[in-house]
């Protein structure tokens, strides 16, 4: 197949050394290139465009995993899909417009690493749980079943469950955030990527923290229980902190 260009995957602070054999998408062979002292992880592209499978995300995220694990730990992953015609089309469209920002990227990063935490429970059991330690709401509840209940009441009553349930919710947020956050140099609460899922945060941790952040990740993890399940990953691309998208 002939080449459509060159498929970018991240900037790095220097080459990969000789002797390190990474493939990348459709099987490609990953080099470096040198850009004006910034560093360009790439293969060639077979496709003109890439579609986001599953296959193709994780061949581009563990391009960018086995990189950081070979020690480039202040690494700035691009987003997946980018497909340039030649090195002048980086040049101008990314470089020359945004060197001051990749520079101050690359020191935010330097000794920094992303770790995320998602925190996920089971609504309809969190409501029972709420209930049992509420008995003037359960009872209010509990008064209006087998009733023909106004519009406004069952509104009423609806709004009062969920403002409780709102409540303890943010109290199990509060409990991440004051026990996580002074770990970190910077931190991003994203939305919660499903119905379940309450916290969805990542954090920016120096990397020999890091053990220290997990200890601690687990110590909450057994203050609820199995009231929640938490879905830690400790080793990821700093997209949340580095992205970059050439205009």
């Amino acid at each position: 197949m002939n080449s459509n260009g060159l498929y970018l995957y991240g900037i790095l602070p220097k080459p990969l050394p000789d002797n390190l054999q990474l493939t990348g998408l459709d099987k490609q062979p990953i080099k470096t290139q040198e850009i004006n002292g910034f560093t360009f992880l790439y293969s060639e592209a077979l496709q003109k465009q890439y579609l986001a499978s599953r296959r193709n995300l994780l061949s581009h995220e563990k391009v960018l995993e086995e990189a950081m694990q070979e020690g480039y730990q202040t690494l700035l992953p691009l987003r997946f899909g980018l497909v340039v015609k030649d090195w002048q089309e980086i040049y101008k469209q990314l470089i020359e417009p945004s060197q001051k920002q990749l520079q101050e990227l690359f020191e935010k990063l330097a000794g920094q690493r992303e770790v995320s935490v998602k925190i996920l429970w089971d609504t309809k059991a969190e409501v029972q749980m709420m209930m049992d330690s509420n008995p003037d709401l359960k009872q209010q509840r509990d008064s209006m079943e087998g009733k023909n209940l106004s519009m406004e009441e069952v509104i009423q009553i609806g709004q009062l469950i969920e403002r409780n349930l709102m409540e303890r919710k943010e109290a199990v947020i509060q409990v991440f955030r004051e026990q996580l956050q002074p770990f970190a140099k910077d931190m991003v609460e994203n939305e919660p990527m499903m119905e379940e899922m309450i916290y969805n945060a990542a954090f920016l941790i120096p990397w020999d923290v890091e053990p220290a952040f997990s200890d601690r990740v687990e110590s909450i993890d057994k203050q609820f229980g199995d009231r929640l399940r938490i879905r830690y990953n400790n080793f990821t691309a700093p997209y949340t902190f580095a992205q970059l998208s050439p205009s």
